[in-house]
């Protein structure tokens, strides 16, 4: 299967799982052409780099179970270009690990508690912006992605646990996923 048509299953790491998935199956005697179906029609998982809108050709990814650094590369690896949504309650190491992707951020839109620490990470290697709430970072980064005349990506995958301003990473993911609906209305209400 050509794994670039299934939308669901972006990034390396995503393929990796992909030929796992389909040895597993095909061990177990299912055919490669059903095998190849299932892994393109696969709608993905919530929280997990969950594609959750489309606005003026900016496309909204929720990947809040990103909950550490390690987590967060895999979602900035996969595209390349983004305007990033990160933090929340940092974990030991920050984002320093991270500095290799740096490159691919557009804009970083920093939230909660590791906001301050972060800028001065990104201080001088990539754009950034404190933000109030994870709903003004949702407008910025569509401001920013419109303004660019790319589009792009504005991904929340915020390298952090959730627990500063929410009581997990689902209901962070859910606060996303609602601030990109608001975002439509209005950008709808507007057109």
């Amino acid at each position: 299967a050509d794994l670039n048509r299934a939308r669901s299953l972006p990034g390396r790491h995503n393929w990796q799982n992909a030929a796992a998935a389909y040895a597993a199956v095909r061990g177990l005697g299912a055919p490669a052409p059903e095998i190849a179906e299932g892994l393109l029609s696969f709608p993905g998982l919530a929280h997990r780099m969950e594609t959750v809108g489309h606005i003026r050709g900016v496309r909204f990814v929720n990947d809040s179970k990103a909950t550490n650094s390690d987590a967060a590369r895999q979602a900035l690896s996969s595209y390349p270009k983004v305007y990033w949504i990160a933090g929340g309650r940092a974990k030991d190491g920050g984002i320093d690990a991270l500095s290799d992707l740096f490159p691919r951020i557009e804009r970083a839109y920093l939230i909660g508690e590791a906001a301050g620490e972060f800028a001065k990470t990104l201080e001088g290697r990539a754009p950034h912006v404190k933000c109030l709430d994870l709903r003004a970072a949702v407008a910025q980064a569509f401001a920013d992605a419109q303004a660019s005349g790319q589009g792009g990506v504005v991904l929340l995958s915020p390298a952090c646990a959730s627990f500063d301003q929410f009581e997990d990473f689902e209901a962070r993911g859910e606060a996303f996923r609602s601030a990109v609906v608001a975002l439509a209305d209005t950008v709808a209400a507007g057109a």
